[in-house]
């Protein structure tokens, strides 16, 4: 049986790459998921793992060649002739072939002994991550290779543009292998790892981690690791030492992030004399020891990309008003304990917003559409995102018909997110389909602010603190708590008139409650 190799998808808007190094030839022996050829986009450099074990039997896709996402690469074929031939005639290449080819017949052997001591194993493969998301990230290891674990113990977090979920392990026993590192982007169905229904193979297993890795460190530090196209092009441009660079990659491999870091960071050195320090030196030289670089999180690149296409798509305008919170307080207090006592749930304030926005959005139609083409759609139904923020960025779960709930379900279910959110549970499904969104800053002390859309929705109202102000009623001085609201609409769809009038209805409703009884 034959297994092909192909190019995997590249990213987004990305259709071609470059066969950058191949580390296995034909006839050598591969173990699955075993890293076998270098791909070079003109964003990133990645590796293309086995599809399954076997030897390498034909490579259609030589070293500089340009491939298409989907195109073979080459093939493997069932047989493990080629460990005892390379065992065999190790002792005449060593004369002739260069280390690492060395290293990479030692690695073959291991994990095949590692094979046959594990008896039962159940992999530990991607999940289905939600509609229209086919790749994830991953971001953190809970365990390491050679640790045991429960049945359905969280072992690794995959991070999405939209969510980030655990990844349970499908038996007890003990980590086998971790087959995709942190920081890998991988497909649904794609193999994480390994477990060890019975144990055995679990030391093995860690052995031959801890050898891998002191392999790829001696490699290293030794700069016997084969550098790819574009970093020996950086290396060459720059005039730089590679062996004063750490490597970041699968074994130590120096990848091109590294040599741009360590120009910036000025940790590399280079071969000859270096240029006079007003040619070569920036003006302000950057210190690596008082700077921390974090890769943005799957989550956390969405959001950015997200806000910036809002604000490039939308004509986005905001306006203000402010409302008296006496009523809304009054009531809460007076009703908190009998509300909580018979709904199980604190009375807060979302439920009466949520409701007065309502109500305005049934007045005011156009803040509850949006454009689709040449298109405006016009929703008779009233799904309110409430922006909640976590440690891993801001998400926007949405209350779905909130029209059809009352105050105690309106609470109930936002109380569901905020403890669903700060732990990592909510699903794509709770994210989607929202009409309006609430944002509400003033739990941080925000006094004031203009949010953005959050797209392709027309409105957003940005809840602020309140703080007691003095205002003139009847003309009179008395100190009232006070909260500024902003509300930030699509002007392509929203006329000024129809803002500023949905921004008092707003206000109206929460300053006379009965309003909302009444339907006035």
């Amino acid at each position: 049986m034959t297994s092909e190799i192909r190019v995997p998808a590249l990213g987004e808007s990305i259709s071609e790459a470059t066969v950058g190094k191949w580390y296995k030839k034909p006839g050598d022996a591969v173990k699955a998921d075993e890293p076998l050829v270098e791909l070079e986009t003109d964003k990133v450099t990645l590796e293309v793992n086995a599809p399954a074990a076997g030897v390498i039997s034909e490579i259609t896709a030589a070293e500089g060649d340009t491939v298409e996402v989907g195109a073979l690469l080459g093939s493997i074929g069932e047989g493990s002739g080629a460990i005892a031939a390379s065992a065999s005639s190790s002792p005449a290449k060593t004369e002739s072939a260069p280390a690492p080819q060395s290293n990479g017949a030692q690695k073959s052997e291991q994990p095949a002994a590692q094979a046959s001591a594990s008896s039962s194993m159940a992999e530990i493969r991607v999940p289905a991550l939600g509609e229209s998301i086919t790749e994830a990230t991953v971001g953190k290891w809970f365990k390491k290779a050679g640790d045991a674990v429960k049945a359905d113990e969280a072992l690794v977090e995959l991070e999405t543009d939209k969510v980030t979920l655990e990844v349970n392990a499908p038996a007890a026993g003990v980590l086998a292998n971790v087959a995709a590192e942190e920081g890998a982007t991988v497909e649904v169905g794609a193999l994480l790892g390994a477990v060890s229904e019975s144990g055995a193979g679990a030391s093995q297993a860690a052995a031959a981690q801890a050898s891998m890795n002191g392999q790829g460190q001696s490699a290293s530090a030794s700069n016997v690791t084969p550098l790819s196209p574009a970093v020996r092009k950086a290396v060459v441009e720059n005039n730089i030492d590679p062996a004063s660079i750490e490597g970041s990659g699968k074994d130590g491999r120096i990848l091109k992030g590294d040599v741009l870091a360590a120009l910036q960071g000025g940790s590399a050195m280079t071969r000859a004399a270096p240029a006079p320090a007003t040619e070569r030196a920036p003006a302000q030289p950057r210190d690596p020891a008082r700077e921390e670089r974090v890769r943005m999180t799957k989550l956390r690149q969405t959001i950015a990309r997200r806000l910036k296409e809002s604000q490039n798509s939308a004509a986005m305008l905001t306006t203000f008003n402010e409302v008296d919170m006496t009523a809304i307080m009054k009531a809460r207090s007076q009703y908190k304990d009998l509300f909580e006592k018979k709904h199980h749930v604190k009375l807060g304030f979302m439920g009466f917003f949520l409701k007065a926005c309502i109500h305005a959005l049934q007045e005011i139609p156009a803040v509850n559409a949006e454009i689709e083409g040449e298109d405006i759609v016009y929703k008779n139904y009233y799904n309110i995102g409430v922006a909640v923020g976590t440690d891993r960025g801001l998400v926007v779960p949405v209350v779905r018909d909130a029209d059809q709930k009352n105050i105690a379900k309106i609470e109930k279910t936002i109380a569901d997110f905020g403890a669903r959110a700060r732990d990592g549970k909510l699903g794509i499904q709770d994210m989607q389909g929202g009409t309006f969104t609430v944002s509400n800053g003033g739990i941080y002390g925000s006094l004031m602010s203009t949010p953005i859309l959050n797209a392709p929705q027309s409105g957003i109202l940005g809840m602020h603190k309140i703080q007691e102000r003095p205002v003139v009623l009847n003309g009179k001085i008395e100190v009232r708590p006070m909260m500024y609201l902003a509300l930030t609409y699509d002007h392509r769809i929203v006329d000024g008139r129809e803002a500023v009038t949905f921004l008092v209805r707003v206000k109206d409703s929460l300053e006379d409650p009965q309003r909302l009884v009444l339907d006035l």
